[in-house]
């Protein structure tokens, strides 16, 4: 039983992690990356799409996206999309694909984006918190249903801290990580 709370704690913690890992990938750094737009999604038929479903994207130079729609009646959506995302790129439509040019970032753009990235950090360690209050009260919930021991409780209670500690100190790592990179010039 606390195997499982312990396990389940464990799996959503590393769900918090990816998260905040591909949400960070999709943060403008001043070079492109497909992953900046692939989630945008684009009304197509009236349907919000993923962009990834409607378009080849690749990045040919450090600053430059190209989008590829497959279908070409989708171009103007898409186009719409992009303005609409706080992106803050104006696309360059010729007919057969869309170009993205990624401006190089301002120092003042830079530490609006470690802003941001350190907001995303924070958002991910209370998700984190908020997992380890869930489990302790089940821990605490079996204790008093007198299904483990005392002991067992405080151990499990200890380990769930642990997990949260160490996975507290991933995403400060994390963060550093991408900060670093932002404020590369």
């Amino acid at each position: 039983m606390i195997k499982d709370i312990k396990s389940d704690a464990e799996s959503r913690m590393k769900k918090s992690i990816e998260h905040l890992t591909s949400d960070y990938a999709s943060l403008r750094a001043g070079r492109a990356n497909p992953a900046m737009v692939e989630k945008l999604m684009v009304n197509y038929y009236g349907e919000p799409t993923p962009l990834n479903q409607l378009a080849n994207i690749h990045a040919p130079e450090a600053r430059l996206l190209v989008i590829q729609p497959w279908d070409k009646s989708s171009m103007e959506e898409i186009e719409k999309a992009i303005l609409k995302s706080d992106l803050g790129i104006t696309p360059n439509n010729d007919g057969n694909v869309i170009r993205l040019a990624i401006p190089a970032l301002t120092e003042e753009s830079r530490r609006d984006l470690v802003k941001v990235i350190k907001k995303r950090g924070e958002e991910a360690k209370v998700a984190i918190r908020n997992i380890r209050r869930e489990a302790n009260d089940m821990i605490k919930e079996i204790e008093k249903e007198k299904v483990i021991s005392e002991d067992q409780s405080k151990k499990a209670l200890e380990d769930i801290q642990k997990l949260t500690d160490k996975y507290i100190n991933d995403i400060d790592d994390i963060i550093a990580v991408k900060e670093k990179d932002i404020m590369e010039v």
